[in-house]
């Protein structure tokens, strides 16, 4: 085999080493050039196609409509705890946001002179009870023997008047005997009525057992009064509940009349709102509702609406509504600020685009920036129910259509590329 070789020109060889050379000394320049073509390649397709634009798909899906509100938790009503006497505060035995039940002390007052006056009053009690079993169990048994005794004499007193009186008419007694047989019998008649008349008021229904028995019920009365009195010195839970406020201190002195503690009663919760006055035509009592405390955003809980004010604030523009929980959660406090979504009205497989692509949503003219031959174009629609983040279409879109998002900062007729989200 015969070997040939082919000897380059060396004047090709040393052009090709010299722009080789070249090149790279400017290696950064010729990056800069291919850089500003690429860009300006790129430039003009961004102006003959225009820019990508994320946009919104029209689609099917379930819809509820909402009305959304803030508010707080509160009570149905709250109690007010105060004194019912004027006296020093002894001890405060609770502490603001503790829970109690009915009948728990709560504050004890200095209560000395208190207890003094109920062991004053129950020895009038005893006083008169005494008085009482003395009626009972000593005047009327003598007033009853009084008058057993009254009576015999007046029997003898009767027999010998009637022998003198006998003996007078046959002329044998006097005038004298007679006479003093007629006062022994009016004596004795005067003892029995006498006799008789203590029985009387010594028995139930007389003056005697009558006044003992308004003493004693007096004496009763006011010693239900002194331990009245002596059980105010402890000023106890009128029912279950939270305390929410304490305005009262060991050693102060209280009068009746002023709030000690409030008390927040355990039971029913209420939601209170303030909605805007535009969205009452929405709001009717007996509406379900979704709530959520801003604590505590991923639990929710139902609620029904229960009342609505017949007025509106004039300095807000919006109406309170109340709404109940019948099943609060234990996380609830008062005064809590809360979240929540009352259902309107809901409905299945509607039209719907997110509410982000719906220019002058609130107006009586909506409308949306779609896409037609690479362009934005503005296209007018009627919208139904509205939810959080979506809306329904009624007419203007249909179903697989796109609409340009309002931050996108895309202008009607500008070209744009979409992309769907």
């Amino acid at each position: 085999m015969v070997e040939q070789s082919i000897a380059l020109p060396r004047k090709h060889t040393l052009n090709a080493s010299a722009a080789g050379a070249a090149i790279w000394s400017h290696r950064w320049f010729v990056l800069a050039v291919l850089l500003a073509l690429a860009a300006g390649g790129w430039q003009g397709a961004r102006l003959i196609l225009g820019p990508a634009v994320v946009v919104d798909q029209v689609h099917r899906g379930n819809l509820v409509e909402t009305v959304v509100a803030s508010g707080h938790v509160e009570t149905p009503y709250r109690v007010e705890i105060g004194s019912q006497i004027t006296g020093t505060v002894d001890d405060v035995l609770v502490q603001e946001g503790e829970r109690v039940t009915k009948g728990q002390p709560l504050i004890s007052l200095e209560s000395r002179e208190l207890k003094a006056a109920v062991v004053q009053a129950q020895g009038a009690v005893a006083q008169a009870e005494a008085r009482m079993r003395q009626l009972d169990e000593l005047t009327l048994p003598s007033a009853r023997e009084a008058l057993t005794q009254a009576k015999a004499n007046l029997l003898n007193a009767q027999q010998t008047f009637d022998r003198t009186s006998t003996l007078a008419k046959e002329g044998f007694a006097t005038r004298a005997a007679l006479d003093d047989a007629q006062k022994t019998l009016d004596v004795a008649r005067t003892q029995v009525r006498t006799a008789e008349f203590q029985v009387y008021t010594a028995s139930p229904g007389g003056s005697d057992y009558v006044m003992a028995q308004t003493q004693l019920n007096q004496a009763h009365a006011n010693l239900d009064t002194a331990e009245s009195r002596h059980g105010y010195a402890t000023i106890a839970a009128p029912r279950d509940g939270v305390l929410i406020t304490r305005n009262v201190e060991r050693g102060a002195v209280v009068q009746p009349g002023k709030a000690l503690l409030v008390l927040a009663p355990a039971g029913e919760v209420q939601l209170v709102l303030q909605i805007d006055e535009r969205n009452l035509g929405k709001i009717s009592l007996g509406q379900k509702a979704l709530a959520s405390a801003d604590a505590y955003p991923d639990q929710r809980f139902a609620a029904v609406v229960s009342y609505i004010n017949p007025g509106i604030d004039i300095t807000r523009a919006s109406v309170e509504v109340k709404l109940n929980v019948t099943d609060p959660p234990d996380y609830l406090r008062q005064d809590m600020t809360v979240s929540v979504d009352i259902e309107d009205a809901a409905k299945d497989s509607a039209l719907v685009l997110p509410i982000r692509s719906v220019h002058d949503a609130l107006s009586g003219q909506p409308w949306v920036l779609g896409i037609k031959d690479g362009r934005a174009v503005k296209r007018p629609v009627r919208l139904g129910l509205r939810g959080n983040n979506h809306v329904e279409i009624l007419e203007g879109m249909t179903e697989g259509e796109v609409a340009i998002p309002l931050n996108s900062g895309v202008l009607t007729g500008q070209r744009v590329r979409a992309v769907v989200s």
